[in-house]
């Protein structure tokens, strides 16, 4: 099963100019579109203008932000690329953030005070009469959690699956499993699903551009215009060298072009084992929430409109008990979070929200909560059964 489905037109070839971006080693040349784009690659199908726009973000992404361009006065790296580059630019990487919290009658306090919820860990430094250092985690944190960099990979399909049937895939669960919508205010837009995030926190790919332009390394735009005070400190907002607007808007359009139309993980060889492992797979539960196949709504990108694809998601938040990293935001509780996708598994080096598993088999038995009935399907297994489920999953 491809990861992508483009049938409408097979014939279609897809010719693009040649980048080579030195160090990191990205490039390529002419892609057919019955070849499944490399990682990092972009979507094949792509008009003259989307190709260019898809060069222009990789560009943006790439770029290494000073403080001259708004970088900080918090932040956590100079650039897209440190935190998303493996195996290939748009990946995930060994990155951990850290988020924390507190609770206070019982309610969930981002500790926004002391710069919460998520930690800063640099600065920019002396400025002014200001020396403006990486945030630490306040002591009065009770909630302290690890959250992975997520791969981009296909994420243009994933905006194109329409809020109805995200709305309709939740209604029909079964109730042990059954996940919820979680709705987010998008920017500008009424509430709607989020599908973005390890809490599904972002509606839209421009939302969660912006979000991680300004929370990562610091740069406001037209959305996102407040500065992050650090460590809850405003006063030294005084000192920022930057005190206006830092990217007008088109930086993180941008970004978010280049994620839209970032192709999808290519799979991997599919064996006769793996193809066991598949019905396996479906057998102890777990396609009950990675859930293989969607088709994407309409879009005014052709190579997207109407596509089948293939994420194992449902992207829809499901409580995980113990699992769940503590944090409250948006409508999601501390044991909630967004189920992630799976294609592009075999790549990766760690897993689960926090990286915590370092083989698959780790992370499936880290599984509890709406979990758990699968996790106890997986202990059941014979051993020829395992070996064909890793099989298959090694083959996403």
């Amino acid at each position: 099963m491809p990861l992508i489905s483009l049938q409408r037109k097979p014939s279609r070839h897809l010719v693009v100019s040649v980048l080579s971006v030195g160090l990191l080693g990205v490039s390529w040349g002419r892609l057919a579109a019955d070849d499944p784009p490399a990682f990092g690659e972009p979507l094949p199908g792509l008009t003259t203008e989307e190709h260019q726009a898809f060069e222009i973000g990789l560009e943006d992404f790439l770029e290494v932000e000073t403080v001259e361009d708004g970088l900080g006065p918090v932040f956590n790296e100079r650039s897209c690329a440190a935190c998303h580059s493996v195996p290939a630019i748009g990946g995930d990487s060994a990155v951990i953030e850290t988020r924390f919290g507190t609770h206070t009658n019982e309610q969930f306090d981002p500790l926004l005070s002391g710069g919460g919820s998520l930690l800063q860990t640099d600065g920019i430094g002396p400025v002014g009469d200001c020396v403006i250092a990486g945030e630490t985690i306040p002591p009065e944190a009770t909630v302290v959690a690890g959250r992975k960099s997520t791969p981009l990979f296909g994420l243009g399909l994933i905006e194109a699956i329409p809020d109805e049937a995200l709305h309709q895939l939740a209604a029909r669960q079964p109730e042990a499993i059954r996940g919820r919508v979680h709705l987010v205010q998008d920017v500008g837009q009424p509430t709607r699903p989020g599908r973005f995030g390890h809490k599904a926190q972002a509606a839209t790919l421009l939302q969660f551009a912006g979000d991680a332009y300004l929370n990562e390394m610091g740069i406001t735009s037209p959305n996102f215009p407040e500065e992050n005070c650090p460590t809850g400190d405003c006063r030294l907002l005084r000192c920022d060298p930057v005190p206006d607007l830092e990217d007008d808007g088109t930086g993180v359009q941008a970004f978010t072009d280049f994620m839209r139309l970032l192709a999808p993980p290519p799979r991997g060889p599919m064996t006769p084992e793996a193809r066991d492992g598949e019905q396996v797979f479906a057998r102890i539960g777990c396609a009950g929430c990675h859930v293989p196949t969607w088709t994407a709504g309409g879009s005014d990108v052709t190579a997207i409109s109407g596509a089948t694809f293939h994420p194992y998601s449902d992207f829809l938040l499901h409580d995980m008990d113990t699992l769940g990293d503590g944090l409250e935001q948006g409508q999601a509780s501390g044991t909630e979070m967004r189920t992630m996708p799976l294609w592009g598994l075999r790549v990766r080096q760690s897993f689960l929200h926090d990286g915590r598993a370092d083989s698959i088999e780790g992370a499936i038995l880290g599984h509890e909560g709406q979990g758990d009935r699968a996790r106890q399907q997986f202990r059941a297994l014979t051993p020829a059964d395992v070996e064909a489920l890793m099989a298959f999953l090694q083959s996403l």
